[in-house]
This record gives structure tokens, C-alpha cells and sequence, in this order.
């Protein structure tokens, strides 16, 4: 028979108790929460699942937080807001943070949102329907003093190595020359035949922060114009052809990915403020090597605004981590 004593202690708040050790926490809270949510894109409408992180901090004298009530409170937030027809992904994550600030008694909490975006499209030389599916990222950060949100993508393309597409060029040139051809033919048969490279799949992620709605379909044109082409899931051979030309015509370094992703965002969309926040991150999966490259570049877009404007390089670089902390 259980002790009485052990029915009373069932009841008692535990995670409000005095921890052994008093340290504070960064973060404490839920990962991989998987539910249905309705999101709306422009005219585009859709239920889909999604995978919500949420945390929040610590204090010292506190043990725990209440981790059974986090699920409870994305439905509550996810009821609300499609009530509401406030059905961005972004704007769901500003919710949940709002509402875990409330009833967690937190000071501050983090929500990050990720769901598959199914589009629609047409492949670009045969016109063939197809169905692609995109990444869409909401994250949002809370606090007594106001929320911040970030809106973003992760989409797929492929880039064109420049460096080996060198060493091609300049090996099939020593060839055309001794076989006989006048340097200015190789030059023209050089600038007409796409030259031979290895590829790589990338993928572009694109974060915006800004109180501003954004269409996300924006938000996936400039990341997948950032690499040196579209991949399509379904392709007829005129379309692997057009692909695989385009591709090669415009090679592109995993630098040069971020950086015309992020000076795209900016001309694009010039509504953004100084004070808003732009990151690009581009990972290339090698097909040469073992290992995978990565660049990535973030900071206000008033500090890209100055460098792209020739200003010199920007004495700070703001962290989406500290960004979302002025909240």
C-alpha cells in the first residue's frame, strides 16, 4: 500500500522548489513537439505539420518548469490564432511565446516553428506541374518588455563549383590549342559550350526579422535565385537540359550564395528597417570530397545597408540570438 505521504508529495509543486545547485539557466523547455497547424502564404492556405521548440530561462531558485503544460499551451495559441486568421507561421510562434510568458511566469521564452510548405509550380522548359516542398521557419522571442518574430525559408538548388570549372576551362583550352585552333576560336567555343564542373546540392536558409508580414513565396525566390539554380523534383529531359545549362552558366562559390541572397533581400525589400534583421546561411553538400561547406552572414540590415554601400566592413555583426534578445 503506498504511504499517505507519497499521495501528498505527488501533489506538491515540485519545479517551483529550491533547486541543489542555485544556477540559472539559458534555456529550459520542449524540443520536436510535432501538431497540426493551419498556415496561410498569400492566397495559399494549407494544414500541415510542424515541429515546434519551445524554452525558456531559468532562475536560480527555481527547479523546473513546467514541461507538461508547453503542449498544452501550443493548442490553446494554435486555436487562437487560426480564430484570429492570423495564420503566419511567424505570427504562431509570437503567440506561443506571449502565452508561455503568462502562464510559465518565465521572464523570457524562445518558440521556434518548422513546417513543410508545399508549392506548386511548372518545370521551365516542358511546363510539367509539379509539387515541391519548401521548409518554412517562424521564431519569435518573449518577454515582459514586447516580442520580436523572424520569418524564413530553407529551400534547395544546386551550385556549380567556379573553381574546377577553372581548371576545365583552362585545360580544354591547352587542348583546342594544340589541336590547332586560333586562340580567338577557342576563346568563342569557350564562351559558347558551358564548361564541365562539379556540382553540389545546397540549401539556402533565409531568416528576416522584422514586425512587418512578409510573403514567404518572397522570401523563397531570392534564396533559390542565390544559388546557381532551381532544382525541380520531377524533370523531362529538356528541363534536366535547361537546368544543368543554367547551372553551369552561372557558377557559384557557397560565399557567393549568402552574399547574393542577402543583397537580393535588400533590394527586394527595401521596406526593411535599419533595425530589422537579415541572416543567410548556405550549406553545399560536396560530391568531390567527404565533408560539406558552409558560409552564412547575418546582422541588422541598417549594418549590411552601410558595407554593401561601401562603407567598410561593420565593426558589429548582430546575432539572431541577440537580435531576439532585445525583445
Amino acid at each position: 500500500m503506498a504511504d499517505v505521504r507519497d499521495t501528498v508529495e505527488l501533489h506538491d509543486d515540485l519545479q517551483a522548489s529550491s533547486p541543489e545547485i542555485a544556477l540559472s539557466l539559458s534555456r529550459a523547455g520542449v524540443s520536436g513537439v510535432q501538431k497540426a497547424v493551419r498556415i496561410r502564404r498569400g492566397e495559399a492556405e494549407t494544414v500541415m505539420a510542424a515541429v515546434i521548440d519551445c524554452t525558456v530561462d531559468l532562475a536560480a531558485d527555481q527547479k523546473g518548469v513546467h514541461m507538461s503544460r508547453f503542449p498544452e499551451l501550443f493548442d490553446e495559441a494554435i486555436e487562437l490564432v487560426v480564430e484570429q486568421e492570423a495564420l503566419l507561421v511567424e505570427v504562431l510562434a509570437e503567440h506561443i511565446a506571449s502565452r508561455i510568458i503568462e502562464r510559465q511566469g518565465a521572464l523570457r521564452a524562445e518558440v521556434w516553428i518548422r513546417a513543410q510548405w508545399p508549392i506548386h509550380r511548372r518545370t521551365p522548359v516542358s511546363g510539367l506541374a509539379t509539387q515541391e516542398m519548401v521548409t518554412l521557419c517562424g521564431v519569435a522571442a518573449a518577454s515582459e518588455s514586447g516580442t520580436r518574430r523572424v520569418v524564413g525559408v530553407e529551400a534547395t538548388g544546386i551550385n556549380a563549383c567556379p573553381c574546377a570549372q577553372g581548371l576545365v576551362r583552362n585545360r580544354a583550352s591547352e587542348r583546342l590549342l594544340e589541336a590547332g585552333f586560333e586562340p580567338g576560336d577557342v576563346a568563342r567555343i569557350l564562351e559558347l559550350v558551358p564548361i564541365a564542373t562539379h556540382n553540389q546540392r545546397g540549401r539556402q536558409t533565409l531568416f528576416v526579422g522584422t514586425a512587418s508580414d512578409l510573403d514567404a513565396v518572397r522570401l523563397l525566390d531570392i534564396a533559390e535565385r542565390a544559388m546557381s539554380a532551381p532544382i525541380y523534383d520531377l524533370l523531362k529531359r529538356p528541363d534536366e537540359l535547361f537546368v544543368v545549362e543554367h547551372a553551369h552558366l552561372q557558377p557559384r562559390f557557397v560565399e557567393d550564395s549568402v552574399r547574393h541572397a542577402l543583397r537580393d533581400a535588400l533590394e527586394s525589400l527595401p521596406e526593411l528597417a535599419d533595425e530589422d534583421f537579415l541572416l543567410s546561411r548556405q550549406v553545399n553538400f560536396e560530391t568531390i570530397h567527404v565533408h560539406d561547406v558552409v558560409a552564412e552572414r547575418f546582422g541588422t540590415v541598417g549594418e549590411l545597408r552601410s558595407e554593401l554601400a561601401g562603407d567598410g566592413p561593420s565593426p558589429v555583426q548582430t546575432t539572431l540570438a541577440d537580435w531576439l534578445s532585445r525583445s
